[in-house]
């Protein structure tokens, strides 16, 4: 084994690997694997250590496998426990995240993930035993730290810890809007508008009924999100490079896999073939393709909510948002719909992330897909921006809408949508000769039907009674006794 002897100046410390040597910052946890990965690598301003959970994933991983290594004599318990330690001082406290430097974009597959996670904790269990950073002869990042372990199987373990545990926080944050929905369809319980399909009056509903429909069509999502999950508990650690467990002992997959599952909480189980398990990213293009699906919901509900606010004179005005900020630098009081059109936009690019992920998980090759990082990036901001879309939609939103009861009813009552409850009554053939008059003359439905003499003024009275509109179950059971009498 070739031993790394730090070279300490004052500032710097000097690490060698196989291109050479480097200097290190002497306070820096990292080493030269990541430095060379931050000259390799600048690509954006998205770095690893943003991204807390992902790091976490991967501390997580390393202190299950420290675990499996030190139980089967694979490396000492003291060197096991140095690096348990390490990782738990790691997990306690949020001061090591700016030792994670690497560019979200990167090349090799996360191997520089991998190795910036293996530099940190040996950097931090070295400190801890009286060591300096970088005396890697007393625990090494590659021979101690990634024992038995691959870039290519602890990295997707990492990766799927961290999926799971984020995508938790997006189903919190999801039920809290789906509650609030839910919370203003009984607000909204008694309020009769009209229904619209293609933008065209259909029948009468409540607007309780509509908000409803927004909570019960989020509330699915949920049932969606969590099916992917349990794909994301399937997982390679212990495959290493290839998904044939190269270079790991008898029972270390299984045992690495338990102890990640007590440490996480979270029931993580052996994938039933590894070499399968190491290629294939079908779990990522599921969650994406979920998240997609939520957003496309979350931006149709925004767009009604738009146009149900729209006006205030010369739209539906069926609605009224809460006024979050002046609206034109030129028009006065005029207040946009600002907060469902940052969501409609948080929308768009969760749909081009799951673009991505499609084409990366397409560009696998062989027993690996070297293109998870950018995988890893897209999910993890699909999840971001979801979350806070959710959060700002229900606080900035939804919870301050307010109903324009009498616009909304007036829409009804003036409406000729409202003949379709005629139908069982005088036939849909009569209903279209009424539709047709009352659009070219201007009249009500109730006017025209009066002066064909149809119906009685009591009927018309019982049929568009508000509680009749409301309640079509109504109309039904009051025309079965009708016509069997």
């Amino acid at each position: 084994m070739t031993v790394m002897y730090p070279d300490l100046t004052e500032n710097t410390r000097s690490e060698t690997d196989l291109l050479g040597s480097k200097p290190i910052p002497g306070d820096a946890y990292y080493g030269i694997h990541t430095l060379r990965a931050m000259e390799n690598f600048e690509i954006s301003n998205e770095k690893i250590g943003d991204c807390v959970e992902f790091v976490r994933g991967m501390v997580k991983t390393k202190k299950a496998a420290a675990m499996a290594n030190g139980h089967l004599g694979t490396i000492s318990q003291d060197i096991a426990a140095a690096i348990v330690r390490a990782c738990d001082t790691l997990l306690a406290s949020d001061r090591f995240y700016d030792q994670f430097p690497i560019d979200a974009f990167q090349g090799g597959a996360g191997t520089s993930v991998n190795m910036n996670t293996n530099e940190v904790i040996a950097n931090i269990a070295l400190e801890q035993m009286g060591h300096v950073k970088g005396d890697y002869q007393h625990i090494n990042p590659n021979d101690h730290v990634n024992k038995s372990q691959s870039t290519n199987d602890a990295y997707p373990t990492g990766f799927r810890v961290a999926l799971f545990e984020r995508t938790n926080t997006v189903l919190s944050a999801l039920t809290l809007l789906i509650e609030a929905f839910l919370a203003k369809s009984e607000e909204f319980s008694d309020v009769l508008k009209m229904g619209r399909t293609q933008l065209q009056d259909a029948v009468p509903m409540t607007l309780g009924q509509e908000f409803r429909a927004f909570g019960i069509t989020l509330r699915e999502e949920i049932k969606s999100i969590k099916r992917c999950q349990e794909l994301l508990l399937e997982i390679n650690l212990g495959a290493t490079a290839i998904g044939t467990g190269l270079n790991t002992p008898a029972g270390y997959s299984e045992l690495a896999i338990e102890k990640l599952a007590e440490i996480t909480g979270h029931p993580f189980t052996p994938a039933e073939d590894l070499v399968e398990a190491t290629s294939d990213c079908g779990a990522y293009v599921m969650l994406s393709s979920s998240l997609k699906r939520f957003a496309v919901k979350l931006s149709k509900i925004c767009n009604d909510l738009r146009l149900l606010s729209s006006g205030p004179r010369t739209g539906l005005n069926e609605i009224n948002l809460p006024e979050m900020q002046a609206g034109s630098s030129i028009m006065p009081a005029k207040v946009n719909p600002v907060i469902p059109e940052v969501v409609n936009q948080v929308a768009f690019k969760v749909c081009g992330n799951d673009l991505t992920v499609t084409m990366a998980a397409e560009a696998g090759q062989l027993q690996l897909n070297v293109m998870e990082p950018v995988i890893g990036q897209s999910l993890f901001e699909s999840l971001s921006l979801l979350e806070n879309a959710c959060v700002t939609l229900k606080g900035k939103c939804i919870e301050g809408i307010t109903a324009n009861r009498q616009v909304c009813q007036d829409f009804v009552l003036n409406s000729i949508g409202i003949i379709t409850y005629l139908n069982p009554f005088i036939g849909h053939h009569e209903g279209d000769i009424i539709g047709k008059i009352c659009a070219e003359t201007g009249k009500s439905v109730r006017e025209v039907v009066l002066e064909r003499g149809l119906l009685s003024p009591e009927q018309l009275d019982e049929i568009f009674s508000i509680e009749n509109l409301m309640n079509p179950k109504y109309k039904a059971q009051r025309f079965a006794q009708v016509t069997s009498g």
